[in-house]
């Protein structure tokens, strides 16, 4: 699934084609994607001068005079410009036709995505019980801490609680506890002040390094452009079980934690 990384990469590809431009036509070609797409997508889009691209989580907002589509990728969705008479496939649901000539195409093979709508001045129910962004300055390791009192779960399903904190995927949750030299199944209640702090800031780093590399492609994931992301080549951990760790050496460990591939280092995570 394209996490906040993936979802950041195709926010800043799109920007440039969309800002400023306006939206003559909206084609669906299925009322449907995960929910149903609602009735102001078409009506209320075609003649609306785009405002912005915003990304909250692993949604992006498409912002309008009147409110803003709320996009999510799902499992293996993805947008990408396209001429407007491209030849559509068989997953190419939705096009939003721009007065370029050109349409942002939304592919999406397996239909867990979504196509929304937020009215202006609202939140959408989606949104609505969100932690805080993890690249933000607000999210520091002290807030992590204070967040953390008292909870059994691990701390890597604690990290991964959109609640707590959002955008902190599998892929990233895995990395970042291995930087911080955290073992994914400790009670997250169990972990001190000073190593919270710690693990906030690689997060910060793991993201930001993962962004710049235009994402993790493990399978589906492309830019809108086609190209892969290359954060893969970096993974010190993720999808490494039984090679050895980059630290120490030893072999990695793997098991499912929340239903979740893990893997860890035993020798340097604690």
């Amino acid at each position: 699934m394209p996490e906040l990384p993936e979802v950041e990469t195709t926010r800043r590809s799109l920007l440039p084609e969309l800002k400023d431009r306006q939206i003559s036509k909206v084609i669906l070609r299925r009322p449907d994607l995960r929910w149903p797409i609602p009735k102001e997508i078409a009506r209320l889009l075609p003649g609306q001068p785009i405002q912005g691209l915003r990304r909250r989580a692993k949604y992006l907002l498409l912002d309008l005079e009147p409110g803003s589509a709320l996009l999510h990728l799902g499992m293996s969705g993805c947008l990408r410009m396209v001429p407007k008479d491209f030849p559509v496939g068989r997953h190419d649901h939705v096009d939003l036709v721009l007065d370029s000539g050109r349409a942002l195409r939304f592919t999406d093979p397996r239909r867990f995505g979504c196509l929304l709508w937020q009215p202006k001045g609202e939140l959408h129910a989606l949104l609505s019980n969100l932690g805080p962004e993890p690249l933000a300055s607000k999210f520091t390791g002290e807030v992590l801490f204070e967040a953390s009192r008292g909870r059994s779960a691990s701390i890597k399903t604690f990290l991964m609680d959109q609640g707590i904190v959002v955008g902190v995927g599998n892929i990233y949750a895995v990395e970042a506890l291995f930087r911080a030299g955290i073992a994914p199944d400790r009670a997250a209640g169990s972990v001190s002040r000073k190593r919270y702090i710690r693990l906030v800031q690689a997060v910060k780093e793991i993201l930001t390094q993962a962004i710049r590399s235009g994402g993790t492609t493990l399978k589906d994931f492309r830019h809108p452009d086609g190209m892969p992301g290359y954060f893969k080549q970096e993974l010190a951990v993720y999808g490494r079980q039984g090679e050895p760790c980059v630290v120490c050496g030893r072999a990695l460990h793997g098991n499912r934690l929340g239903n979740r591939a893990t893997v860890w280092c035993a020798q340097c995570q604690r």
